[in-house]
């Protein structure tokens, strides 16, 4: 039976342009190499599975190739290329710091660093997971990381930076490994998809690619495990089911429940996620996640900040268009306030519909509020302030109608009020002219007379 290798080291690159998406680093290391400015120690940090350790021994093998490319590229040919590529090569050197982080190990490590290599031009210390190291390890390398031999080179790799001692990042050249982008993984599940004669549909490597979170070990390593579970044709169903995610279906149709104001298919929806086994928060956060796309889809300029195959962000886009902007920016808002009291919960499922009870409704009362805000009615007085003063006298009017037989109804047993006195007659207010340093402000006797034009 022939040795099966996983397809994280059967297609690991070795050469500086078959890397998948770390350009800025490649290209640095390469013009380093094409103008022999190459730092005595390199840092290079960033999440797991985005070709740290790839590159290092990239570069380890081709600064040491006796015939290199115009592109700065290792031949593959020559003898140190051979005896790197059979793990011979005398020149490299390996060391996984989370198994040797004593003061010991980097004393061995300081010795060996004095011989000069008997081949090539450099000797190549590749240190991994070099967090890992203690504080009088790191205090150990210190003098020799920071004068090194001329045929000495160290490459240290880590996931994590701030881990690493200030004195240790100062003697470095670092350089940052970004998350690989979902469309490069997706691509490069193409080609291995292609290259081991397996048909696999465009969602599902999109899905893949997603779930990997910027890793390609983990989308590889994902890949391999369809293949084994669906045989050499991956569709968009096996995956869903063998990854048990919630698909984008669920999450569709929950929101078209809620805007035709179902609540009872939302609520058997959620049962349904929940029989599946699903976790109640996990469906809050892909449901916030959900709106937010619809969010961004109502603008085309912003899809292209959707990160979903074609297909999705068809659905997408037409979902988006029956959504009215409110609707999105207030349930986008409940669903976030369900999932920060998500944890303090006592009976959690009673929490998630609530909230669904909530968005199953909301479309409803923002349209009536928006029926009743007095911009609505702005443009029914043709007037301006005439029909506004009409309004306002007629509203105070049938107030005082309506206020009056209630305020009789309270005190029946007190006698009737005596008629009141007839009050004489004022003039007019005459308003004298204006000072010279300032108009003074003019009396106000009510609210109602406000409205009126003042006399002048």
């Amino acid at each position: 039976m022939e040795n099966f290798v996983v397809s994280a080291r059967k297609y690991r690159p070795a050469t500086f342009r078959s890397v998948v998406g770390q350009q800025h680093v490649t290209t640095t290391l390469q013009n380093a190499i094409q103008s022999q400015h190459l730092a005595q120690a390199f840092l290079f940090c960033g999440p797991r599975g985005v070709g740290k350790t790839t590159c290092a021994r990239i570069l380890a093998k081709t600064i040491n190739c006796t015939n290199l490319t115009p592109e700065a590229e290792a031949c593959g040919q020559c003898a140190s290329c051979r005896a790197f590529q059979e793990n011979a090569s005398f020149n490299v050197h390996e060391l996984d710091a989370a198994s040797n982080n004593s003061v010991e190990d980097i004393r061995s490590l300081v010795e060996q660093v004095r011989y000069a290599p008997q081949q090539g031009r450099f000797k190549v210390y590749i240190i991994d997971e070099v967090h890992m190291l203690s504080n009088a390890a790191f205090n150990a390398f210190l003098k020799t990381l920071e004068e090194p031999p001329s045929y000495a080179i160290f490459i240290l790799a880590t996931t994590e930076r701030h881990k690493i001692i200030p004195t240790i990042l100062s003697r470095c050249q670092i350089f940052d490994f970004n998350r690989i982008r979902v469309e490069d993984i997706r691509e490069h599940l193409r080609y291995v998809a292609n290259s081991e004669h397996v048909t696999a549909d465009d969602d599902a490597l999109h899905l893949l690619a997603q779930k990997a979170d910027g890793g390609l070990r983990d989308a590889l390593s994902m890949f391999d495990q369809q293949v084994t579970f669906a045989g050499n044709n991956l569709t968009y169903k096996e995956v869903v089911q063998n990854l048990h995610v919630l698909d984008y279906d669920y999450y569709f149709r929950l929101v078209d429940a809620l805007l035709h104001e179902n609540l009872s298919a939302a609520l058997l929806l959620l049962d349904s996620v929940m029989q599946q086994g699903f976790d109640l928060h996990n469906f809050v956060v892909g449901t916030a996640e959900h709106l937010r796309g619809l969010l961004v889809c109502k603008d085309p300029v912003t899809v292209q900040l959707l990160e979903v195959s074609d297909n999705i962000r068809q659905q997408y886009v037409r979902q988006a268009q029956a959504a009215p902007l409110p609707f999105l920016l207030s349930a986008l808002n409940l669903v976030s306030q369900c999932d920060r009291d998500f944890k303090q919960a006592k009976n959690q499922r009673l929490h998630v519909e609530l909230a669904l009870m909530k968005l199953a409704y909301l479309n409803g009362a923002v349209q009536f509020v928006r029926d009743l805000t007095p911009a609505a009615h702005a443009g029914a007085a043709p007037n301006g302030q005439a029909s506004l003063n009409g309004e306002a006298k007629k509203k105070t009017s049938s107030l005082d109608a309506e206020a009056a037989p209630a305020l009789f109804a309270a005190s029946p047993e007190q006698p009737r009020p005596l008629p009141a006195a007839p009050v004489a007659t004022q003039p007019p207010l005459v308003h004298a002219p204006a000072p010279a340093d300032g108009p003074e402000p003019l009396p106000v006797e009510s609210g109602v007379e406000e409205l009126h034009a003042t006399p002048s």
